[in-house]
């Protein structure tokens, strides 16, 4: 699947130190781990290949990115 683009959100696991948790928003039940935010992100990389050929294998149409947003609140 070149060319395609997703969003990967990166974070240490609460549970776990020295484990960084990568989950595809557009994809819930693609995630995956790594022992570096790096290493998530290469796994990450493969769950996804994965999950679109999985898609494609079923005729399925791959879903659309996320759009991602920040937003600030003020102190009170």
């Amino acid at each position: 699947m070149k060319g395609m683009r997703y969003t990967v959100v990166l974070r240490p696991d609460p549970e776990t130190p020295g484990v960084w948790l990568a989950e595809v928003p557009a994809l819930p039940w693609c995630a995956t781990f790594g022992h570096s935010p790096e290493e998530a992100l290469e796994n990450a990389k493969d769950a996804l290949e994965a999950a679109l050929e999985a898609l494609e294998a079923l005729g399925e149409a791959p879903p659309p990115d996320v759009t991602v947003a920040q937003i600030s609140l003020d102190a009170a």
